[in-house]
């Protein structure tokens, strides 16, 4: 940074510099030997005062960079391998530990049928010295264990047997599945009395417990040892499928760069005329729909350039009516606005006013609050036509239920101009719509009748033909000049802007009509009655 900064942090780096014997320059000044020591730390890429790239980090990048360059062949064939190598691994050590297993087994049944032999001899009285000798003459070097049903020994043919007489053996494994189960074995496991390792079986009966044990020698490990000819196997039919494999992500490897390099050169946006065939096959077909979609994805870029353009003309236009209506709604709020002030400046002025003329001030300020009032009412209502339309909910409503409730609503009003409501909407059918909107509709086009006709009566009409109710809003007033029925829709337009303020209009009711009955998915049109009048002829979509 310009200024303070720049010193402090040559003065900083300089006095670090001079504890390892070094200066920094200052053949032009201090100002810019700091701007040497910003020029140095940007062109190694790091900001002054950030750590170094750790060792690590570097090397995963130039791991990962390195992996990045083998094409996507090799990265297949590798993964391939990996997988290959992992499936006969996990499937050489299942079978590995199931050999084993099974073995082990083998030889704890054998030893299982000595146990219950020898259970049988004791069961009838032989004692354990006298099987003794046929045990060593059938089984050179097997050590043989009695104990009781709560594990502790009895009798042991080995050299100490006679310092282990009562000593408690639960703790061994193959004693303590004997006692639950009946029967147990041990793979392998060092005596502490004998030295040797042995492989142990015990099984016991309602009396007591035998156990038989075979020292572990060359010929029990070579017994108990898996066979690895099917390891062999595995690998052989593992290097059979790798080659297979190879090949066929060459084939594959070959096919996806070609569309790599395609898809390169469509990203740069060139045209290709001469890309060689593809392979008959379904990568081969996908790659020929590629090509040709190329062409279209050209031809649809260019539409959707064109309908850009459209768009933002349309958001221009749209941006260009909201900033008319901002101004429209500017110069509306300012009627009322210096209304009611003119009206509270003339009564803090004159405190002591007479009351009649204090009442009339007060009234012509409520008039131009309410005025004002309604204005935002209205422009809420059509700003919520505009922009939140999707916002605004459906549900079934009566258009008969919503023409009666106006016509009630309004009758004290027409009455006291000398105007006569009639209504002859029967249609009673549920229709999809939002009834406030409705409600508005209604409510807008009877108030004008009122306010602005003369006439002595307002009429509401309906017809149904081929899906389509028709809904009319009648009066036999003073009508409008033809030029106006283009404009009458228009917001914030008005046929007599003057009679238009005195009776309270806002000039935006016929816009929130002609938007509720757009939002309903109909259309409204204004005409001339040929006897005199106005006529509003609405179109509503109905279900069939």
């Amino acid at each position: 940074e310009p200024g303070k900064g720049k010193y402090t942090l040559y003065f900083i780096l300089n006095e670090r510099a001079v504890r390892r014997g070094r200066r920094l320059p200052k053949k032009r000044g201090r100002q810019e030997g700091a701007a040497a020591i910003f020029a140095k730390f940007a062109a190694a890429g790091r900001p002054p005062g950030a750590p170094r790239p750790h060792t690590n980090e570097k090397k995963q990048r130039q791991q990962m960079a390195w992996i990045d360059k083998l094409s996507y062949h090799r990265r297949l064939f590798a993964a391939l391998l990996i997988y290959s190598l992992a499936m006969v691994a996990a499937v050489a050590a299942f079978q590995y530990q199931r050999e084993r297993r099974h073995k082990a087994e083998t030889l704890d049944a054998r030893l299982q049928g000595v146990n219950a032999r020898l259970l049988q001899e004791l069961a009838r009285g032989a004692s354990p010295e006298a099987l003794r000798a046929p045990l060593g003459d059938a089984l050179p070097g097997l050590r043989l264990t009695v104990m009781d049903r709560s594990g502790r020994v009895v009798y042991d043919n080995s050299p100490l047997g006679d310092t282990l007489q009562g000593t408690p053996h639960t703790d061994r494994r193959e004693i303590a599945a004997a006692i639950s189960r009946g029967h147990g074995y041990s793979l392998r496991r060092h005596s502490a009395s004998t030295g040797q390792t042995y492989f142990y079986s015990a099984t016991a009966d309602s009396a007591r417990i035998v156990r038989t044990a075979v020292p572990y020698s060359l010929t029990l490990r070579q017994l108990l040892s898996a066979d690895y000819g099917y390891i062999w196997a595995l690998l052989a039919i593992a290097a059979v499928m790798c080659t297979a494999g190879y090949m066929a992500t060459r084939r594959l490897g070959e096919h996806v760069s070609r569309l790599n390099r395609f898809a390169q050169r469509a990203e740069r946006g060139e045209r290709i005329y001469d890309t060689d065939p593809f392979p008959h096959d379904e990568l081969g077909e996908i790659s020929s729909h590629i090509v040709r979609l190329y062409a279209r994805l050209q031809q649809a870029t260019a539409d959707r350039d064109r309908e850009h353009r459209a768009a933002l003309r349309e958001q221009q236009e749209k941006d260009r009516i909201k900033r008319q209506l901002t101004n429209n709604i500017n110069h509306e709020l300012k009627t009322p606005v210096a209304s009611m002030q003119l009206c509270l400046e003339t009564l803090l002025a004159h405190p002591a006013m007479p009351a009649p003329q204090r009442e009339e001030i007060l009234r012509r300020s409520a008039r131009a609050c309410q005025r004002l009032s309604r204005l935002l009412a209205d422009i809420a209502t059509i700003t919520r036509l505009d922009d939140g339309s999707s916002c605004i909910a459906a549900e079934e409503i009566s258009i008969a239920a919503i023409a009666a409730d106006a016509t009630e609503e309004y009758t004290p009003q027409a009455e006291a101009r000398g105007m006569t409501i009639i209504n002859r909407v029967t249609f009673s059918d549920p229709v999809r719509g939002n009834r406030s909107l409705m409600e508005s509709v209604f409510a807008n086009l009877l108030a004008n009748a009122i306010a602005y006709s003369g006439g002595t009566i307002a009429e509401i009409g309906q017809k149904t033909d081929d899906g389509t109710l028709t809904i009319t809003v009648s009066d036999d007033g003073c009508g409008v000049d033809p030029q106006h029925l283009p404009r009458l829709f228009e917001r914030f337009y008005r046929v007599d802007k003057g009679r238009s303020r005195q009776a309270g209009g806002t000039g935006l009711g016929l816009a929130i009509v002609k938007n509720a009955i757009a939002w309903h998915g109909g259309t409204i049109e204004a005409s001339l009655r040929p006897g005199g009048g106005m006529q509003f002829t609405i179109r509503l979509p109905i279900p069939r």
